[in-house]
């Protein structure tokens, strides 16, 4: 048994994870070095027991407050502390963490998803949280911005039946309504790049472990949310064109790691569309691999814009579901030893 449970490195400020800033590279490089070595902290490549940690879109643009996208859940400090408690794991657990998978959601303004794609008859745009169903866009509530033809090379008549077409393959795919979300993980903007916390606790990590981060961007594609990380909502469009593709990246990260560790933002959005997804992926191959997969409960938190939408019960719903499956659902503060099927 290797020791799992390390001191809190003296860098680490946990009143800072709401905040962003810069991280200091060349400090942390020496830091981690040092620290390893004070506690015999080896390479991620003598593990007998491997550990994937999979972070899911801890961004700025989710996890700051004030930022586009805030996951408050109900509490209304839902993200930061989320955050700050993955920052706590993933120090305390540095000898028994393998690998760190980071996901970022990355968007341009021109997206389905975002008030710029639709107009109503008076061409005004929807406003951020605005649910749209085949329906209103079949009455003409909302069609598609004809201003966007040139960007996309097409016509107006297709951007339309597009719209349709997508619309009505949520509903018939058991999804969500299309959202209309504020803008948010601009690529090229602050909101996107990881918060300032967990990505020195990611860097440390990789520094002392020797272990390199196994990034995953995502959602990128202008005709489709990407709500899971494996997957698009809806993968073609009315002609049978693709409009994102399958990955099964994390799926053969259970052929490769004894436990796959998920956590981050939104819990009842791209986690537990990534989870569902995986799931589905597992069911149908080889169901034993369910219990590979442990989900930190407390470290994720679901979307809740008080008055307007709150998404707590759906996404407890979708975690009993995945409990029933078979995956394990954890606590990061529990002792990682003291989980079901864990050898460290």
């Amino acid at each position: 048994m290797i020791r799992t449970e390390l001191p809190l490195p003296p860098h680490f400020e946990p009143v800072r994870t709401g905040e962003v800033w810069k991280v200091p590279y060349l400090d942390r490089e020496h830091e981690a070095r040092a620290w390893a070595k004070r506690y015999a902290v080896r390479p991620s490549c003598d593990d007998t027991f491997r550990i994937c940690l999979i972070a899911v879109d801890v961004q700025n643009t989710f996890c700051i407050p004030g930022y586009d996208l805030y996951v408050a859940g109900r509490s209304g400090t839902g993200a930061v502390d989320d955050s700050r408690r993955l920052c706590d794991f993933i120090y305390r657990n540095l000898g028994a963490i393998t690998q760190i998978c980071p996901t970022m959601d990355s968007h341009n303004a021109m997206q389905i998803f975002h008030p710029i794609f639709l107009v109503n008859e008076k061409g005004e745009h929807p406003a951020p949280f605005t649910m749209v169903s085949d329906e209103d866009v079949k009455n003409g509530v909302w069609r598609f911005n004809p201003d966007l033809c040139f960007n996309f090379r097409m016509d107006e008549e297709y951007g339309q039946r597009l719209l349709l077409h997508y619309t009505k393959q949520l509903r018939e795919g058991g999804k969500y309504d299309l959202t209309i979300w504020p803008y948010h993980g601009m690529l090229g903007g602050i909101g996107h790049a990881l918060v300032a916390s967990v990505e020195e606790a990611i860097f440390f990590h990789c520094m002392a472990r020797y272990s390199q981060p196994d990034f995953h961007v995502k959602g990128d594609r202008p005709f489709t949310e990407h709500y899971s990380v494996l997957g698009p909502e809806v993968r073609e469009g009315p002609k049978g064109e693709e409009l994102g593709l399958k990955s099964e990246k994390f799926y053969r990260k259970l052929l490769d790691f004894d436990a796959v560790l998920i956590a981050g933002q939104a819990k009842s959005h791209c986690v537990a569309w990534t989870i569902a997804d995986l799931l589905e992926d597992i069911l149908a191959r080889d169901h034993k691999l369910v219990e590979k997969v442990y989900l930190l409960e407390d470290c994720t938190s679901p979307v809740v814009v008080p008055g307007v939408m709150d998404y707590t019960d759906v996404a407890e719903a979708a975690f009993r579901r995945f409990a029933g499956a078979g995956m394990h659902v954890v606590r990061s503060v529990d002792p990682l030893h003291t989980w079901p099927g864990i050898r460290v």
